[in-house]
């Protein structure tokens, strides 16, 4: 397909080396033209300042294209809630890559194919009804049956139904396996990994 309105992009990766590997494939690609980021249709950049870059963007109608490490659902989940467009690992081809910016430039959502079932409607969670999600969630963070009764509104023998549910889904054979496949699969939030995974 040829294309004769140039997508205007701006590249702001903090790791140095993607930075250049993105700038150098990006001049190479057909009709993509690097501008400032005020002109920007697309902003690249990495899953941390992408979360930041998503709400600023706006304000002169660019979208934030994601360029990570980060495959986790509980993050990729985050990230789109946060306003950001695509999301592509550092592992992408460079076809995916041109691909994913023409896309985002015309205000879909891209998703690379590891993290594309994590999407709203899709993947892992989606499996689970929106109460066993909310179960998971307080479970993940050490509360016992009754904690989780007395947050969520709602009684103790209803929680156990919930958990039940939850394990039968996710494979567990206990609640502590529940949480551990959980955290995993990223549905969970695995606060200090997740720390240090969000700094790429």
């Amino acid at each position: 397909m040829i294309y004769t309105v140039p997508v205007r992009v701006f590249v702001a990766h903090p790791d140095p080396l993607i930075q250049a590997g993105l700038i150098a494939l990006l001049c190479q690609a057909e009709a993509v033209i690097l501008v400032a980021i005020g002109d920007a249709q697309v902003v690249i950049t990495d899953y941390r300042n992408g979360i930041l870059e998503a709400a600023r963007v706006k304000a002169h109608s660019g979208k934030v294209l994601v360029v990570t490490a980060v495959e986790k659902e509980w993050l990729v989940r985050s990230a789109l809630a946060q306003g950001v467009k695509g999301y592509l690992l550092q592992s992408c081809t460079v076809s995916e890559l041109v691909a994913a910016v023409r896309n985002v430039s015309e205000g879909l959502v891209y998703l690379c194919p590891p993290v594309r079932g994590y999407a709203a409607g899709g993947g892992s969670v989606a499996q689970l009804t929106g109460r066993e999600n909310d179960v998971l969630q307080l479970l993940a963070t050490g509360r016992c049956n009754k904690e989780i009764a007395r947050d969520l509104g709602i009684g103790v023998g209803t929680v156990k139904t919930h958990l039940k549910g939850v394990m039968n889904k996710l494979g567990a054979t206990a609640r502590t396996h529940a949480v551990v496949l959980a955290t995993k699969r990223g549905i969970v939030q695995d606060v200090g990994a997740d720390r240090k995974l969000t700094q790429r």
